[in-house]
């Protein structure tokens, strides 16, 4: 057998305890790597019945086979005599197994490389996949990482075991990312790789809201008060529907908090973006009304909802069609986005013109049905007689029966 010592068992208590990789990774890694050697020392591909032994109290390592006792052997790889076999264990017996010891002389080396190759390859596979499981799990979660690097306008991330990728377009606009900085993100999607997973941050995403509420308001993590929808232009505005479960509690003082605080904390975790907060309802009128606030609104109009669209007609005041659209209409949008409604923006003037136009061509039309029912109408009778027989006075007939009759008169006085 080989002889290792301790060292082994203290680097695979150093490795466990730095990467979190456990002892019994590394220990079968060198087992594995100690068959490999021998394999392709012997020039074998194929050897079953071989395996390698650690004795950790004495610190050795050896290639053991194990073969079948029997009385008499065809097949030495496989197969040994009982004789042989009791010089091993005295309480042998035919058909019982034995580990017989076939570590070559001067292994030590040869083994040595292999289980270095190995046990490299097995960390790396075990690291890669300890991430991946922490990864996964933070899957679709926020978490804090450390800005490492700019490059190519994407921005790494350190979010514990691994750097993570924030792409351009999940960064907030105008957003200045300095390396050192603190950064929640959130986890987008995990992927994969030969090396390292590779994970996908974003800075933008609508779900950091959510989650900075749910750590903000007790109400929200303790399912009293419902997010029920978000629509967010990061860097810009954000707009957050609310639902309180209990009629006690309000879902918009809720999430603002005692004079504020609540919301304070969040814009500046967001860098000042606008938060507007609105209750959501089961009615759609009501709910698009709240969603296009901060401007009045006189009417909803249903234009139409069912399984293929979801229309509405919205009248304002004159002086509020520009604050209900929003600059670039960035507040229409948003409404849009939160209530899953297609919505049409009017103020009293461009509707009363739309309406006079509508009554205009109704009563257009109503004035051409009119005159339509005054014309006579026409009789769609046909006289029985035939024209002929009013402007001539002969029946079609007759003029059949008379035409032989002329060509005959008319013959004889040729002749």
């Amino acid at each position: 057998m080989i002889k290792i010592g301790t060292a082994l068992f203290e680097a695979t208590e150093e490795l466990e305890r730095e990467k979190g990789i456990s002892k019994e990774v590394i220990i079968d890694s060198l087992k594995d790597a100690l068959v490999a050697a021998y394999k392709k020392h012997i020039k074998v591909k194929e050897a079953p019945n071989v395996e390698a032994i650690l004795d950790e109290i004495s610190g050795e390592i050896g290639v053991f086979r194990t073969k079948l006792v029997v009385d008499k052997v065809e097949d030495e790889n496989l197969e040994i005599s009982l004789d042989d076999a009791k010089e091993i264990d005295d309480e042998v017996e035919l058909e019982d197994e034995v580990k017989i010891e076939v570590t070559p002389e001067n292994f030590g080396r040869i083994a040595a490389q292999a289980a270095k190759q190995v046990i490299t390859q097995r960390i790396r596979e075990a690291e890669r996949k300890l991430v991946l499981d922490e990864f996964m799990e933070k899957k679709g979660t926020l978490t804090t990482g450390i800005i490492q690097r700019v490059e190519n306008r994407n921005v790494f991330v350190n979010i514990g075991k691994t750097d993570a990728i924030l792409p351009f377009r999940e960064q907030i606009p105008g957003e200045y990312y300095k390396p050192g900085n603190r950064i929640r993100v959130f986890v987008l999607n995990v992927k994969e790789t030969n090396r390292l997973p590779q994970v996908i941050v974003s800075h933008a995403h609508a779900e950091i809201v959510r989650e900075l509420f749910e750590l903000e308001v007790p109400e929200i993590e303790d399912g009293i008060v419902e997010i029920k929808s978000i629509a967010r232009e990061a860097g810009y505005r954000t707009k957050l529907a609310v639902h309180s479960n209990d009629p006690e509690i309000d879902s918009v003082g809720a999430c603002i908090g005692p004079r504020g605080s609540r919301i304070q904390t969040i814009v500046g975790e967001l860098k000042n973006e606008k938060i507007d907060i609105v209750r959501w309802s089961e009615d759609p009128v009501e709910y698009i009304v709240n969603a296009l606030s901060p401007a009045r609104i006189i009417s909803v109009d249903i234009l139409a909802d069912d399984e293929n669209a979801h229309e509405a007609l919205v009248i304002v005041p004159d002086d509020q069609l520009s604050l209900a659209i929003g600059r670039e209409g960035q507040n229409v949008r948003l409404a849009h986005k939160l209530t899953g409604w297609k919505i049409d923006i009017k103020n009293e003037s461009q509707a009363a013109q739309a309406e006079a136009a509508y009554q205009a061509q109704y009563e257009e039309e109503q004035h051409n049905e009119d005159d339509y029912a005054d014309i006579p109408p026409v009789n769609d009778d046909i006289d029985e007689e035939p024209i002929v027989e009013e402007e001539y006075g002969i029946d079609a007939e007759d003029m059949v029966e008379e035409l032989p009759e002329e060509e005959t008169e008319s013959s004889d006085e040729n002749e």
